[in-house]
């Protein structure tokens, strides 16, 4: 049977052996949430609960249909931690991690996987680049569940549920999933700034982008401090849109908000309430008030930042932070008349400027189509439902409170969109892709009017 399966696996592409990958690992997470030690007694746990569930960890989205502190045992945590840090790294990376155990050689077909997986251009370095991204991960992660941990034990009665507490909340923050064992999320720490602070690092750390964390370690860590570190075009455009993203969420939410739902806060208050929800609703999806609160501007702007995402080669989703860059650097440099894309010196590659354009706008056809499903089959306002799609699809977890109300066509939708936004759109659109060769035949080219 396992040597049919890999026959079969050998006549896909590389983005479909991932698809593929991605779908058994919903399969597998369904079966081990749902084992008895996992559930506690009496709890409501149907058959899509534990298939959106599954879908939402593995896509390290966040939003849920149950609460995870009244359905999980604590096995069930541990073992929910465990498909979420599967999700966060990557199918290919924890994969990659059980080869080297077992000492296993990573080939050639091994290698586009993880390429294809992570969303790399070259295969050059990619074990080593796995590496790299699973002990940096889990040294964030260890420090921040030490950090929590040690911080939660003046909330908690014992010092084992403050450390639950801590290393479920570091590894949920570190890889954006946005589950929470509260209950509430963060809204019993609205106005306890270290605990925001350190929940905003991790997010940060885990959506930036693995590439960006290894080069800033490079930085961190170099011999010779007076040379100029050599940071790739990737790391430039990567933090710069992501910190500008961060500024610009964080003052839009002030002044919107400033006389609605600021209105009788404090300044600081004020501040913290939008950065972390700048900070959040870029893929964390954890919240220190209920989101329903703001006014519809304020939701549309966050909608816009989810449908955005994370960085590439992240925890995070959406269109990612990359491809927002370059269609407005696309945008800049046609306005001015220019055929090619130049930034820090360097001219962009014309198949990445169309791959770019190529996702935002199958991106908003998915989620447009996904909208109108939705308004169709639910009773909820536009707004909550433009708020979910670009929830899902941004796997960013944050909701109006509508999902556990949404009906079975409802959540099935939103396990497609949550799938999509994890497993990436040039992946999906590469599922109906065949191996075949460069084009051999060319017709000949004739202009149309655009525009």
């Amino acid at each position: 049977m396992w040597i049919k399966f890999r026959k079969k696996l050998d006549k896909l592409t590389p983005a479909q052996i991932i698809v593929t990958y991605y779908l058994l690992a919903v399969v597998i997470a369904m079966s081990l949430l749902s084992l008895p030690i996992a559930i506690r007694p009496g709890a409501k746990w149907s058959f899509m609960d534990a298939m959106f569930t599954a879908a939402s960890a593995v896509s390290v989205t966040g939003l849920s249909t149950i609460s995870v502190r009244d359905t999980f045992t604590t096995p069930g945590i541990f073992i929910l931690m465990f498909v979420l840090q599967f999700g966060g790294i990557g199918v290919m990376a924890l994969g990659t991690f059980f080869w080297l155990i077992i000492r296993k050689k990573i080939g050639l077909r091994e290698r586009r996987l993880i390429m294809t997986d992570q969303n790399q251009t070259t295969m050059s370095g990619l074990v080593k680049l796995l590496k790299e991204i699973l002990v940096i991960i889990v040294l964030i992660e260890l420090i921040g569940a030490l950090i929590l941990g040690l911080y939660f034990m003046k909330f908690f009665p014992s010092r084992e549920e403050a450390f639950l507490q801590g290393l479920f909340a570091s590894i949920s923050a570190t890889t954006n999933a946005g589950f929470d064992i509260t209950g509430a999320s963060l809204i019993p720490f609205a106005h306890d700034y270290f605990v925001q602070s350190i929940n905003i690092v991790l997010l940060t750390l885990g959506a930036i982008g693995f590439p960006v964390l290894i080069e800033l370690k490079g930085f961190l860590f170099r011999k010779n401090k007076k040379k100029p570190y050599p940071f790739s075009l990737f790391t430039k455009i990567t933090t710069i849109t992501f910190l500008g993203l961060l500024v610009f969420g964080t003052a839009a939410i002030f002044i919107l908000e400033n006389n609605h739902f600021f209105a009788d806060k404090s300044w600081h208050s004020a501040l913290f309430y939008s950065l972390f929800q700048s900070s959040s609703t870029r893929n964390g999806g954890l919240a220190t008030m209920n989101v329903s609160d703001f006014s519809d501007p304020t939701l549309l702007i966050l909608s816009v930042l989810m449908f955005i995402g994370a960085s590439p080669s992240s925890v995070g989703g959406g269109i990612r932070t990359t491809t927002f860059a370059l269609n407005l650097l696309f945008l800049y440099h046609f306005a001015r008349g220019k055929r090619s894309v130049k930034i820090f010196n360097r001219e962009l590659h014309q198949e990445d400027i169309i791959k770019s354009l190529v996702v935002t706008i199958m991106a908003i056809i998915i989620c447009f189509l996904s909208v109108i499903i939705l308004m169709a089959t639910e009773n909820q306002p536009m707004m909550a439902i433009i708020f979910e799609v670009s929830s899902a699809f941004g796997t960013t977890g944050l909701s109006m409170g509508i999902t556990p109300e949404l009906s079975t066509v409802g959540k099935s939708i939103i396990i497609v969109l949550m799938f999509i936004g994890r497993v990436g759109v040039i992946s999906f659109l590469l599922l109906i892709a065949k191996k075949t060769d460069k084009e051999s035949i060319h017709y000949p080219k004739e202009r149309i009017i655009i525009g």
